[in-house]
C-alpha cells in the first residue's frame, strides 16, 4: 500500500494503462517534456517515449481533434486540456462530436478517448482558471463524466475511463493535487457510474464531488461533535451516469438531503439530483432538499474572496444545522 499524492496518482493511473495497452497515448500542452503544468504527468515521457507521450501546440481544438481522429482509427488517447475553463475553446467536440460518433455511424465507429482537465478552485487562479465545469459536460448525451476525490479513486477510475468504449471527461480537482492518500499496490480498475458512501449516518445525507467531498466529511464530523447531527456523506465520483440507487437508498434512511456544489447555483448538478429525488423519493423526505452552492458570480482571484464563493466547512455546517432546526 503506497501513500501517493493526488497528482502522483494521475501519473500512476496513466502509466498503468499505457503499460497494459500500447494503443494508449497521451497528448496535450506540456504533458511530456515538462510533466504537465501541475506535474500530474511527470515521468510519462521518460518511461514511454515521444511516440506515445506527445507535446502539442497551444491549441485546444487541435488537441481534441487529434484525439478524436486517433480514437476513431484504433488508438485510445488520453488528451489533456490544461484548465477545465479552456474546454470552452473546443466545446464543439464536447457538445457535438465525441458523444454522437457511435450514434451517427450506426455503431460502426467508436470514440474511446479520455479528456483530462484540471477543474475547480481552491488555488486562487481567478475567474478564467478556477471554474468548476462539471455542468458544462454532463448535459450532453453520450459522454461519461468522472470527478474523483481521492488518489485511489483517481487510479481506478482513470483505468475504467481508458478501458471504456465511449468518451469520458475526467475532471481532476486542482485543489486536491497536493493531498495524499493510500493507494493499493498492483493494478487497480474501478467502475464508472458508482458512488461511495464514505461516512454512514442517520440524520441527513450530504452529496458531494471533488473538493467538496473532504469538506463535507469535515463538516459531518463537526456536526456530530457540536450538534449531535449524524450526517451520511456520499462521494458521487461519477456525474454521468449517476448512481441513483445509492442516492435514493440513502434518502430512504436519512430523510433529509443536502447537495454540496462548488459550481455556481444556476443549473448546477445538484438541481438534477434534487429533481430525481423529488420524482422518485418525495415521500421519504422529512423536509425540502437543500443545495449548498457557490453563488452565480465569477470566481475572484484574491484568496479571501475566493473563499467566500466556494462552500466552506463552516457554511456546510451552518446550512445543515439551520435546516434541521427549522
Amino acid at each position: 500500500m503506497a501513500q501517493l499524492t493526488y497528482r502522483e496518482a494521475v501519473a500512476r493511473g496513466i502509466a498503468q494503462e499505457m503499460e497494459r495497452d500500447e494503443d494508449v497515448v497521451l497528448l496535450g500542452e506540456d504533458v511530456a517534456k515538462a510533466g504537465g503544468v501541475f506535474k500530474a504527468t511527470d515521468g510519462i515521457l521518460e518511461r514511454f517515449g515521444p511516440r506515445r507521450a506527445l507535446d502539442t501546440p497551444i491549441s485546444e481544438q487541435a488537441i481534441l481533434g487529434s484525439a478524436m481522429g486517433a480514437a476513431m482509427t484504433g488508438l485510445k488517447p488520453i488528451a489533456e486540456i490544461m484548465f477545465g475553463d479552456f474546454v470552452a475553446v473546443c466545446y464543439d467536440f464536447i457538445a457535438n462530436e465525441f458523444g454522437k460518433t457511435r450514434y451517427m455511424t450506426d455503431g460502426q465507429v467508436k470514440c474511446p478517448l479520455v479528456v483530462r482537465m484540471a477543474n475547480g478552485g481552491g488555488v486562487a487562479f481567478g475567474a478564467q482558471h478556477s471554474q468548476s465545469v462539471e455542468n458544462w459536460c454532463m448535459q450532453f448525451p453520450g459522454l461519461k463524466v468522472v470527478a474523483p476525490s481521492s488518489p485511489a479513486d483517481v487510479v481506478g477510475l482513470l483505468a475504467a475511463a481508458v478501458r471504456d468504449p465511449d468518451p469520458v471527461i475526467f475532471l481532476e480537482h486542482k485543489g486536491l493535487y497536493g493531498t495524499r492518500g493510500e493507494v493499493p499496490d498492483g493494478e487497480i480498475v474501478d467502475t464508472l457510474g458508482t458512488a461511495k458512501i464514505l461516512r454512514p449516518g442517520t440524520d441527513c445525507t450530504l452529496i458531494a464531488v471533488g473538493m467538496m467531498v473532504p469538506r463535507s466529511l469535515a463538516a459531518a464530523e463537526q456536526l456530530k461533535a457540536d450538534f449531535g447531527i449524524d450526517a451520511e456523506v456520499i462521494d458521487l465520483r461519477s456525474l454521468m451516469p449517476l448512481d441513483t440507487r445509492t442516492l435514493l437508498a440513502s434518502v430512504g434512511r436519512t430523510h433529509r438531503v443536502f447537495t454540496v456544489e462548488e459550481n455556481p447555483r444556476v443549473l448546477g448538478w445538484g438541481a438534477e439530483i434534487v429533481s430525481i429525488i423529488a420524482d422518485e423519493a418525495f415521500f421519504d423526505l422529512d423536509g425540502p432538499p437543500v443545495r449548498i452552492t457557490a453563488p452565480h458570480v465569477p470566481i475572484s482571484t484574491p484568496p479571501h474572496l475566493e473563499a467566500l464563493v466556494i462552500p466552506s466547512v463552516e457554511r456546510i455546517v451552518e446550512a445543515v444545522r439551520q435546516s434541521l432546526a427549522a
